[in-house]
């Protein structure tokens, strides 16, 4: 029974371990010392343990941070385009009413680029924040977990640096 839990606890920590290096998010490697003498088992015990732990407390888990939340989808491109056409049919609309549907049709067409063309680029910059908040909640999340996870090692009797 005790080779099984000998066993049981390396695989865990090798899957720990080999998900840690993989996870995008950890953007600095801890380096840590064993101040008790700990054995590597009792080591990677702790590890695995505070890691644990550092989920808990912070609400992030590196192992799965890529799965965490897509981005948000692109705007869709071609707004001026698009602005213009609708502006050229209101235009055109309008200047028939007038007697002149070509003219009516160019101004329509005119103001309706301008019009798609600045709401592309609101749509463009509300895109660019999103990423960008995302990206910071993600990076204070895995700041927070490093913290939480530092603490328990440190109460564990480790350095971690």
């Amino acid at each position: 029974m005790r080779n099984l839990t000998k066993k049981s606890l390396l695989g865990l920590a090798l899957c720990f371990a080999a998900a840690l290096s993989a996870g995008p998010a950890m953007e600095a490697e801890l380096y840590i010392y064993p101040n008790k003498g700990q054995s590597q088992e009792q080591q990677s015990r702790d590890r695995y343990e505070c890691h644990l732990w550092a989920v808990q407390q912070s609400g992030y888990d590196p192992t799965r941070a890529q799965a965490t939340q897509a981005p948000p989808p692109p705007p869709p491109q071609g707004g001026a385009l698009k602005g213009a056409a609708g502006g050229a049919a209101l235009g055109a609309i309008g200047g028939a009413i007038a007697g002149d549907a070509g003219t009516g049709a160019a101004i329509g067409a005119a103001t309706g680029g301008v019009f798609g063309g600045m709401r592309q680029r609101q749509q463009t910059k509300q895109h660019q924040q999103a990423q960008a908040q995302q990206s910071s909640q993600q990076s204070a999340a895995a700041s927070n977990y490093q913290r939480a996870l530092s603490a328990c090692l440190s109460g564990r009797g480790y350095t971690v640096q």
